[in-house]
């Protein structure tokens, strides 16, 4: 019994460094999201932050800061749905499809 609970333990701590090494390559993936036609672009690392927006002069009006602001916060929604999407996958692959609370 100590023996199966050994190998256990074993295999939980190769599991463990293998989702810290996904995690790791997730920070340096990113994935690209846009709105408003292309008009404003955010890129988004797998950990989920914001790494750079991109906004088109044509988008920008005076007139209409309400409308860019609505583009600024779809994009960067997008990003980041987008993000925990390429971070579940990652670790689904680790899992077997199994979902382990807290993981992503």
């Amino acid at each position: 019994m100590a023996h199966d609970m050994g190998k256990l333990m074993k295999q939980a701590q190769q599991m463990q460094a293998k989702m810290m090494r996904v995690q790791e390559e997730l920070e340096g993936r990113t994935v690209e999201a846009t709105s408003g036609g292309g008009m404003v672009t955010a890129v988004v690392n797998g950990k989920h932050e914001l790494i750079s927006l991109k906004i088109e002069k044509d988008v920008v009006d005076p007139e209409d800061i309400e409308m860019l602001q609505d583009l600024v916060v779809a994009a960067v929604n997008e990003g980041v749905r987008k993000a925990q999407e390429m971070a579940q996958e990652e670790m689904s692959k680790l899992t077997g499809g199994f979902r382990i609370p807290g993981l992503t």
